[in-house]
């Protein structure tokens, strides 16, 4: 299998992980901060509380409220009405140049997100090379160990230098993608003790762009399990998709995001929590044992993003 995600960082701003929002995509190229508004894909808990809403609908409801908001932005302040006939064909003529400006700023963006495919599938060898080592399928050579002893020795002066004997055969790096997102900032917290179990059998993650004929521009990422005993699929997929023009920032703007359907082996979710209730009969006053499922926090909510509500959600119908 190819790894095809950068571990270091980088300062790209066309549609990638680097300026996704993360909470959208906490496992990113770069893995940085974002740079643009997101909705928020927070799977808030169920609490047993009266009146308590069900998984996502508060983050729903928040970004039904932002959307309110951003209707406000840009309501006349009576201004340009009052503006003599021959101004008011100044600012019409600003909009034109404006409109000219989107378009190259576009364009742009288009080229960018176009340059990073191309970088991307010249550094897929590099990524082949990566996995084959972590994998324990090739052992490394003597240039890529020296390669990498002078980058510790540069990175810490008291690094102790290994022993230049080439090695004596492959020797696989155990849990490797596991201890990299265990041990990310941006991630760790994501990650719960119940989650190791699974993601140690995590064995690759892959990064892809989609289609460039793909009416919305957007990207892939890809995590490759071996056989366990929690999950039947092999690939899990995040998939996310960008508005079609850039907005006011200059970049582009987040529209939404798919995630792979976990199929889950008999009581191996890993986002739910099961309790027993007692319930009693109101008519025969017996009672019984009931199992509950109920939402809980794991890292593997990431697959499972709540819709974006649209503006019409929330209204009800008026009588006439």
């Amino acid at each position: 299998m190819s790894s095809n995600l950068p571990i270091a960082h980088g300062d790209i701003t066309a549609p990638t992980p680097q300026n996704t929002p993360l909470n959208q995509a906490p496992i990113a190229q770069g893995l940085s901060r974002p740079t643009v508004p997101d909705i928020s894909e927070d799977n808030e808990q169920e609490d047993d509380g009266d009146g308590a809403l069900p998984p996502g609908a508060q983050s729903a409801m928040l970004g039904l409220v932002q959307n309110r908001l951003s209707d406000l932005v840009g309501k006349s302040s009576g201004y340009i009405e009052s503006l003599p006939v021959e101004v008011k064909k100044s600012v019409e003529a600003l909009k034109g140049v404006q409109v000219k400006q989107n378009e190259l700023q576009n364009q742009y963006k288009r080229e960018c997100l176009e340059l990073e495919k191309k970088y991307l599938e010249l550094q897929r060898p590099l990524y082949e090379r990566r996995n084959a080592i972590i994998s324990g399928s090739s052992a490394p050579t003597a240039e890529e160990m020296d390669s990498g002893i002078q980058s510790s020795i540069k990175d810490d002066e008291d690094y102790t230098p290994l022993a230049k004997d080439p090695p004596t055969g492959p020797a696989a790096i155990p849990e490797f993608w596991f201890t990299a997102l265990r041990n990310h900032i941006g991630i760790s917290d994501l990650i719960t003790d119940r989650d190791a179990g699974a993601l140690k059998h995590l064995t690759d993650i892959r990064l892809s762009y989609l289609p460039s004929d793909e009416p919305k521009p957007g990207f892939k990422i890809s995590f490759y399990f071996s056989p366990n005993e929690y999950f039947e699929n092999e690939v899990l997929d995040k998939t996310y998709l960008y508005q079609e023009e850039v907005g006011y920032s200059g970049d582009f703007v987040y529209d939404r995001a798919i995630g792979t359907e976990i199929k889950w082996k008999e009581d191996k979710d890993l986002t739910k929590e099961f309790e027993i209730k007692k319930q009693r009969n109101k008519n025969t006053n017996r009672t019984r044992l009931v199992r509950k499922a109920k939402p809980t926090d794991s890292f593997f909510n990431f697959f499972s993003p709540p819709i974006p509500p649209t503006e019409d959600e929330g209204f009800d119908d008026e009588d006439p």
